[in-house]
């Protein structure tokens, strides 16, 4: 696997495809990155003092009826290195790393496919460490603001390369997830209700339950905010 180092780019994930016909697993790590990209197109901010990185990965036989456990993969591969150094993560569904209710790592995964199968996947992180938050200290949050002593920014990215190449399973996902059970409210669409947040499916779908009916959702669709 080959490992590349960046002061500074635009977007890792950017960056990586230029690697998409080599057909080597490829990691980009980044001090900053002027253009970083979120979910849904949004932006994601990512200056000096985080952990931003993309990871190509290769398949031969991957079904895509089972991409979904490419994301949860990178999200248990976030909560086990946050937890090595001391914290407490959850899994909002479907893959937004939360410590005590606030985001601490963005995941974005631009899968390709071909023939019904993954061929190749990228997996962008980026990982809140000592990186200022201005503007966002209501729903983000960083390493360095939870822990007495924050660690160093390199020793938490090589940490988490390490993790997104070990083994989890989709149970590792489940016992980071905390609010199945619970009432939340669903935005979808222009609809906005509340339901019980009943089970997540292999799929990566959720299903809830609303006026006494069940029915499974996609992570495309809605937003959730949990209630209390």
């Amino acid at each position: 696997m080959k490992r590349i180092y960046l002061e500074e780019t635009v977007s890792t994930n950017e960056f990586i495809k230029q690697f998409l016909t080599g057909g080597e697993d490829v990691v980009v790590c980044a001090g900053r990155q002027t253009g970083g990209k979120g979910t849904k197109g949004r932006s994601f901010s990512s200056e000096a003092g985080g952990v931003y990185l993309s990871a190509l990965t290769f398949y031969e036989h991957f079904s895509a009826e089972n991409a979904f456990e490419i994301m949860a993969h990178a999200a248990v591969a976030v909560c086990k290195t946050v937890s090595f150094f001391g914290l407490e993560p959850e899994i909002k569904w479907c893959n937004d790393v939360l410590i005590g209710g606030k985001k601490i790592a963005g995941i974005l995964i631009e899968n390709v496919l071909s023939d019904g199968l993954v061929r190749a996947s990228i997996v962008g992180i980026g990982l809140n460490v000592v990186n200022p938050l201005a503007g966002l200290e209501g729903v983000a949050a960083s390493m360095a603001e939870l822990l007495s002593a924050p660690p160093q920014v390199e020793t938490v990215r090589d940490k988490l390369i390490e993790e997104l190449f070990l083994p989890t399973s989709f149970r590792d996902y489940l016992g980071y997830v905390k609010f199945l059970g619970k009432r939340i409210e669903v935005t979808e669409g222009d609809r906005r209700y509340t339901a019980i947040a009943r089970e997540i499916l292999p799929d990566g779908r959720l299903l809830i339950e609303e006026n006494g009916g069940s029915r499974a959702l996609s992570s495309a669709e809605i937003a959730i905010k949990f209630q209390g």
